[in-house]
């Protein structure tokens, strides 16, 4: 893919050299010295020009010879980038913009092998042939190129070079086992992606490096890697063009590519191009694939082990002596034949495609009626096809851009606005961030045209600064989607933590930190990750947090036995008995034989052996029955004080096992004098169930609840707000016979639409029932109000707790006053939760017959019952 913009060719032939002037070629595989060397000849001599394939290349070059010449001395050319002071001696340019009209003691080329390239290898052969220095003229390249040097270029001094380092083959290796300082290579923008992504999952994070990027971008990315932020780079074929870096292991995920045309496979020469750079200096390298890729066969391995490949038998070449007199001259000599055996006709590129377009336009054909006008179309269409958006879209562009020009003179300022004002956005996702700047890479070449701008130093300063905008974002969104740095350093820390001890701690709001990095919460004994790290991350952060716990956890664990049960909590509100540690939960309880003595389950904890788990069950067992004692003390209290009564031990030993509430025990144990006993020590036995008061306030009802509800293993019923003597029914939820038997075992009972705490519901029995023992009596006043219940409500509750009424009739329509009031029916055998049992009916006797003998003994009855 074509990387650099292609400007018009100045066909100005090296005919002001001296003809013994010497051209030389330092051929070679990558890691030889010969960009090194070249760099070095060319600042021997006053004035020199060296062309690069990238205009990254060309933009790091720069750099380095501004470092050893200063900033006035050294200029700089690409299609998009000009800066040429005026005493410029020194140009690092691309080799589509070297000034081939400019007179300077040295010309060097780059990658002179890319004269075999399809698309741009015409360019190449251009310089080959006709680019030379007054003085020296240097060409570097790998080794295959040197038979065509030598039938193109008579009399060239070729010079070979051995790699400074051994290059080896390792096979296949997983990605998720590749070595630290390894660039993943592949051919798509979905591959590097998607490799990215599971790069930055297993290690933290990678650079990317691919042709789309700007310079900018690119050498930000670069900069993350040769600063170790991030220990992989996953690009495409872009690295293997003289970047250099410090790279120890190349890894091909692909062995295939599209050159434009079609996808191909990549030749052995390519393969050692990119995997060359692996190692630098004295230092070796190693390559092999990974991910999907197939296996490299073993003549490839060894061919590219030994720089050993097959020579190019043809490089491509177009005319550069071109015909301006008409559009068919020019379309003509631009086809020429080629003039000497190993030069192949370079196949149609974009400039001549958009030249064949655009000639057949009848608008076109009329505005190029003069060789200014016939060269300045070949002009526009030589702008490279940055934008990649189809042939179509890019000819329509250069047409546009043609008759602006040819009508106008000029580009004017509000036409160039109008299409540059869209690209200065920077919100977008990155392949949106990477069309706009394809775009204004198209506009900052053609700012580069002054002849072609008005005001060309505004345009070529506004397009700058909008490449350098978004490729900042650009690099911002990369790194904020392929790059975890604390990932990343805790990443290296682990490989290397076998002969250095990681540096952690847990602080005492339980956060878990791994060499400065925040990794998570400690929440008990459980280790949390941290929220911000997607789940992907995690298994990371789990392997630091267990570095960190080796020394930590046993620590924490201490701390925990001697903290004080203060510091522990039972949660009884979710129903479930969570055992907490400072509001962390560590523990819960479970099912055991006696209600009152729970068993205690520790949470999993992955950091917590075997021996630690125990010792913290130990500590939870004995807050948890201290807490019980504690909660329930006056039913223990009142078992201690009857223990030495067998009867009365034995009824206290009953309630225990039913958790403080049971039915009436058989009169001949629970004697009136027994039951005196146990009142004395606050155990009451109503008219229908034998219980302890004490133990029906919220905390203990709420705490039974729970102890209730898991030994029976079913649902904890919602409680009342604390306090409440009764509540409705319907509020409850119940939906089961079982909740609601455990309802009645915590201490409530039913009655009617209310449930009522139990002490309430049998002293009102109680109560109710002396007042009528022998005769009807009134309710007491206030009692709705003390049972919670509005006095419409209360015939229900009481006839609920089984409490008989006698109902008033109802009122005379022709009385006036207050109605009959409620009235208990008397009972002589005490009250009893039963119904009462209805009489049969007896027989009505028949009346008797006035003249029958027993009518006047039936008026003296009548008056006796008077």
């Amino acid at each position: 893919m074509m990387d650099t913009p292609r400007r018009p060719v100045n066909r100005l032939r090296a005919t002001n050299f001296e003809p013994d002037t010497p051209v030389r070629a330092i051929l070679g595989p990558t890691n030889t010295g010969k960009t090194h060397l070249a760099l070095e000849r060319m600042l021997a001599h006053s004035s020199g020009v060296m062309g690069f394939p990238l205009r990254l290349l060309a933009r790091e070059n720069y750099e380095r010879m501004v470092k050893l010449k200063g900033v006035r001395a050294v200029a700089l050319i690409t299609g998009e980038e000009k800066i040429i002071p005026p005493g410029a001696r020194w140009f690092s340019c691309t080799v589509e913009a070297m000034p081939m009209e400019r007179a300077v003691d040295f010309v060097a080329v780059d990658e002179i092998q890319l004269c075999a390239d399809p698309e741009r290898g015409h360019i190449f052969t251009d310089r080959l042939l006709n680019a030379r220095g007054m003085a020296e003229t240097l060409f570097l390249g790998a080794e295959t190129i040197a038979p065509l040097l030598r039938t193109l270029v008579p009399g060239v001094e070729i010079e070979t070079r051995p790699r400074l380092s051994n290059l080896v083959h390792t096979g296949y290796t997983r990605l998720s086992r590749l070595p630290a300082r390894t660039a993943i290579v592949a051919f798509s923008a979905g591959d590097v992606y998607a490799i990215a992504e599971l790069i930055r999952r297993r290690r933290g994070g990678c650079a990317v490096v691919m042709g789309q990027l700007s310079p900018r971008t690119r050498n930000a990315q670069v900069a993350l890697y040769q600063n170790r932020e991030v220990d992989y780079l996953v690009a495409t074929d872009a690295i293997g063009m003289g970047l250099n870096m410090d790279i120890h292991h190349v890894a091909f995920a692909g062995l295939s590519k599209f050159d434009g045309a079609r996808r191909r496979g990549l030749t052995p020469a390519e393969i050692a191009q990119i995997a060359g750079r692996a190692g630098r200096g004295t230092l070796d390298g190693t390559f092999g694939t990974t991910g999907d890729c197939t296996p490299l066969t073993d003549n490839v391995v060894e061919a590219v082990e030994n720089h050993q490949f097959e020579a190019l038998h043809h490089v491509y070449w177009r005319n550069s002596t071109l015909d301006y007199s008409s559009l068919s001259a020019l379309h003509a000599s631009l086809c020429r034949k080629t003039p000497a055996p190993g030069l192949w006709g370079a196949d149609p590129s974009s400039d001549l495609l958009a030249l064949t377009a655009l000639m057949r336009e009848s608008s076109i054909q009329a505005l190029c009626t003069t060789p200014q006008a016939t060269r300045l179309l070949w002009e526009v269409c030589q702008i490279p096809d940055f934008r990649k958006l189809g042939e179509d879209s890019h000819i329509r562009q250069c047409a546009q851009i043609f008759v602006t020009l040819a009508r106008k003179g000029h580009l004017p300022s509000s036409w160039l606005e109008t299409r540059l004002v869209n690209l200065e956005r920077t919100e977008g996702d990155i392949d949106t961030l990477m069309q706009r700047l394809m775009g204004v890479r198209l506009w900052a070449y053609v700012a580069n045209r002054a002849d072609w701008v008005e005001n060309p130093e505004q345009w070529r300063s506004r397009t700058r600064t909008v490449e350098d905008t978004l490729s900042d974002v650009l690099h911002d969104r990369l790194a904020a989607r392929f790059v975890d740095k604390r990932a990343t350093s805790l990443a290296r820390r682990l490989e290397e933590a076998d002969s250095k001890p990681l540096l952690s701690a847990i602080t005492r709001t339980g956060e878990v930190s791994v060499e400065g990095h925040p990794v998570g919460h400690m929440h008990g004994f459980a280790f949390l990750p941290d929220p911000d790290a997607t789940q992907s991350d995690q298994p990371l952060l789990l392997r630091a947090a267990r570095r960190a716990a080796r020394s930590e956890i046993p620590r924490r664990v201490t701390q925990f036995l001697h903290d004080p049960f203060e510091t522990l909590t039972l949660d009884t509100s979710t129903g479930t008995g969570t055992l907490l540690w400072h509001n962390d939960p560590i523990g819960h309880l479970q099912k055991s034989d006696d209600l009152l003595k729970p068993a205690v389950h520790v949470s999993t904890a992955e950091f917590l052996d075997a021996a630690h788990r125990e010792r913290i069950r130990l500590r939870l067992t004995e807050f948890v029955h201290q807490t019980i004692h504690h909660t329930l003390a006056p039913l223990f209290k009142a078992a201690e004080q009857v223990a030495s009564v067998p009867v009365l031990r034995g009824l206290m030993h009953g309630l225990l096992e039913q958790g403080g509430v049971m039915p009436l025990p058989a009169p001949d144990y629970l004697t009136p004098r027994n039951a005196a006993v146990l009142r004395r020590h606050g155990i009451v036995s109503g008219p229908t169930q034998f219980f302890c008061p004490a133990l029906l306030r919220p905390k203990p009802m709420a705490l039974r609840s729970l102890l209730l509800a898991m030994h029976t293993q079913s649902k904890a019923p919602a409680l009342p707000r604390a306090g409440a003597v009764s509540f409705k029914a319907e509020t409850t939820h119940i939906v089961s016979e079982q909740e609601a038997s455990l309802l009645a075992r915590i201490g409530w009972v039913k009655a009617g639409p209310l449930w009522l705490r139990l002490d309430i519901a049998e002293d009102t029995r109680h109560t109710l029932g002396r007042l009528a023992q022998t005769q009807a009596a009134p309710l007491p006043q206030g009692l709705a109000s003390r049972l919670g219940a509005t006095s419409a409500s209360l015939p229900a509750i009481l006839q609920g707790l089984s409490i008989r009424l006698q109902l008033p009739p109802p009122p005379d329509k022709q009385l006036y006053g207050p109605p009959a009031p409620l009235l208990l029916r008397p009972v002589k055998q005490g009250f009893s939760n039963k119904k009462p049992t209805k009489r049969p009916p007896t027989a009505r006797r028949p009346s008797t017959h006035p003249d029958s003998p027993f009518a006047a003994l039936a008026v003296l009855q009548k008056r006796r019952k008077r």
